[in-house]
């Protein structure tokens, strides 16, 4: 059954460009279009869409209040759209922590020159995201109570509810990666980092067959880095993890969300606004500390410097690899800085980027924690690395938090 699509722009053009787009493939049913969000609303409870693409300014009733009326009185799965200014990338970020799923970006000359890649990108999201069934259906915002901003006070936290999902949708997240461990490896061992001078990851051969799994909740094992990786969800998944940890977290954590450089840099300051450990956009040379997150800046790389394993190197990413930032890429200058002692965690989010890098580090025998499909918004990364036998522990969102604390969920 085709996804069910009402699409939301005070742009004329935006509204027929989208719908153009999307009438052009046969898994999508654009059902209708609403010029403001007060027509979004009445479109939404009348049309019952399984996604709605949402623009951030319009005139009446604005992108982020028709979507927390939306999540509160007809939930639904929605996509914004969003323009790649600091202030787009801030109103975005509030409109996802009021219930919207994911974003993309509103480049005016790549929809005008009828971009294949934009194409794709908005097709498959929109599949993607019609088909989960993973619409919020109550956003829980919870004030801090020694914060007086209202951008530091509102805490999202998902709701845990068993997920539905099209066999359609399962398929597309078990395709194999499309990255290659060559490339992965190039990018890793770029000039002036040479660490391919440093003992291959590949000492250790991978099983034949992936061993069979206990997933006890052990609580935090012995590492000295965690890893984080995540994309469509991850925004919000991030926010309820890290605003939990205290301050006195002992460990350095990095962190990979498939955002565009304008997002990452806003994001970084929303999350260290939120939390009691300290987050910042990585910059090149930054020391890894404990109780500090880095958070890859978007169109860069980040790996951890072969010369100095106390620091991040911050590098312009190898074309052979679709995401900027790289999960895979991080987790395997991970594994080769500081084999077992990782934690990686992979998050909700579509594709499999993280499953290759996962392989090296389960080589080197680090500890890898991957989110259950109930909690995900996509089960794709996720699924990807449990389904090839890599994950230790399979968890709710809700228990990351307390065993990274080594608190029982």
């Amino acid at each position: 059954m085709p996804v069910k699509v009402l699409i939301v722009d005070d742009s004329g053009f935006f509204r027929h460009r989208i719908s153009d787009l999307l009438s052009g493939d046969s898994r999508i049913d654009v059902v209708g279009t609403a010029q403001n969000g007060k027509e979004a609303v009445e479109q939404a409870k009348k049309l019952r869409p399984d996604l709605i693409t949402m623009d951030v300014e319009m005139p009446q009733m604005n992108g982020i209040e028709a979507v927390r009326v939306i999540m509160r009185e007809c939930p639904t799965n929605i996509l914004m759209l969003s323009s790649l200014t600091h202030e787009g990338a801030q109103v975005t970020l509030q409109a996802m922590e009021a219930g919207a799923l994911d974003y993309l970006s509103k480049d005016m000359r790549a929809w005008m020159e009828h971009s294949s890649s934009l194409e794709t990108q908005l097709r498959d999201k929109v599949v993607e995201l019609g088909r989960s069934r993973h619409a919020r259906l109550r956003s829980t915002f919870t004030a801090s109570s020694n914060s007086s901003a209202s951008s530091k006070s509102m805490v999202f936290r998902p709701e845990k509810r068993s997920v539905s999902r099209s066999v359609g949708s399962e398929n597309s997240a078990t395709k194999p990666s499309r990255f290659h461990k060559d490339s992965i490896k190039s990018e890793v061992a770029k000039k002036p980092d040479r660490l391919s001078d440093r003992p291959s990851l590949e000492r250790k051969q991978s099983p034949a067959s992936p061993p069979q799994r206990s997933y006890s909740k052990k609580g935090m094992p012995d590492c000295r880095i965690v890893v984080i990786g995540s994309s469509t969800g991850g925004p919000a998944a991030l926010q309820q993890i890290l605003t939990q940890l205290p301050a006195s977290f002992p460990h350095p954590i990095l962190l990979v969300q498939h955002m565009p450089k304008t997002f990452t840099s806003v994001f970084a300051t929303r999350l260290n606004q939120q939390c009691n450990i300290a987050v910042k956009e990585a910059e090149d040379g930054d020391k890894l500390m404990p109780g500090r997150a880095l958070l890859a800046p978007g169109g860069h790389q980040m790996i951890i410097d072969p010369r100095h394993s106390d620091k991040v190197r911050i590098m312009p990413g190898d074309e052979r690899l679709t995401y900027k930032p790289s999960v895979d890429v991080t987790y395997a200058s991970a594994a080769k800085s500081f084999s077992n002692k990782v934690l990686a965690i992979i998050l909700t989010g579509m594709g499999a980027d993280g499953c290759d890098g996962a392989k090296l580090l389960r080589q080197q025998g680090a500890t890898i924690w991957a989110q259950n499909q109930d909690s995900c918004t996509i089960y794709g990364m996720p699924q990807a690395v449990v389904n090839a036998g890599l994950a230790d522990e399979i968890l709710d969102l809700s228990e990351f938090a307390p065993l990274l604390s080594n608190k029982r969920p």
